[in-house]
């Protein structure tokens, strides 16, 4: 990317994406018939997302959503690690969902106000997507952590796993650090304060307790660093596209 933004935008376009892919993978193994479709929708939204946030990422070098989505290596993506982490059970997925969704409620409520006019054009459009991707989570996380013994002790697992990776989402570096000064990025800080306030929320509902003590935090999603779990996901959502370069409807 020659532009910072742009590099900012690449960022928040591979998490969309990522997860957008993650969640498609729930398509005929969802609980029932109203989850998959529920989720199926969420892609969607995250999916129109991706789009959006990599057109804008690929403005200075010619590359269109479809060759950033499709010709890069997990080496050149930068989404955050925890939207590339497999699926697990329903709780996992359900824990997941809240914790980034809440994450890019906040995000988007910053960039809507951000002093880049398509950044904040985009980010109040997809606020609505949103809040209903939050109220999904939330219902579910709450009715998994205040059900069964068993679904609550998968949802407190999937809490004590994913914890740790949700530190990336709101680390900072020169680039987000030079952006927020401008008032074209969200600042990390800001967005984490109003995170964990609504998290913890939804949390102490779901009798699920408080947030994990932990000073583990994985990273370098944001470098290119990855999990051996990217790579696996990129092959398969790549594999048309290699397969067949070029081809059009």
């Amino acid at each position: 990317m020659e532009k910072p933004v742009e590099e900012y935008a690449l960022r928040l376009g591979d998490d969309a994406l990522v997860l957008s892919h993650r969640l498609t993978e729930w398509l005929t193994r969802a609980p029932d018939l109203e989850e998959e479709v529920a989720l199926a929708n969420i892609a969607l939204d995250l999916l129109g997302q991706a789009r959006f946030l990599l057109g804008f990422a690929g403005q200075s070098t010619a590359q269109d959503e479809n060759l950033l989505a499709f010709r890069r290596g997990e080496r050149d993506y930068r989404n955050a690690l925890i939207t590339e982490l497999p699926n697990g059970d329903f709780g996992h997925t359900v824990i997941r969902l809240l914790f980034f969704s809440v994450y890019q409620r906040a995000l988007y409520r910053a960039l809507a106000g951000s002093a880049d006019t398509a950044l904040a054009a985009f980010a109040g459009k997809a606020l609505t997507e949103v809040e209903y991707h939050v109220e999904y989570a939330a219902g579910w996380a709450v009715r998994l952590g205040d059900g069964t013994e068993e679904s609550h002790d998968r949802a407190a697992a999937a809490v004590a796993q994913l914890w740790p990776y949700t530190a990336e989402l709101f680390s900072s570096d020169e680039l987000v650090g030079a952006l927020a000064a401008e008032g074209v990025a969200a600042d990390p800080a800001v967005l984490h304060a109003e995170w964990s306030e609504q998290v913890e929320s939804v949390l102490a509902r779901a009798t699920l307790g408080v947030a994990p003590t932990t000073t583990w935090r994985p990273g370098g999603g944001r470098r290119g660093l990855h999990t051996e779990a990217l790579g696996y996901l990129l092959a398969e959502m790549q594999s048309v596209h290699r397969a067949h370069p070029g081809a059009a409807w």
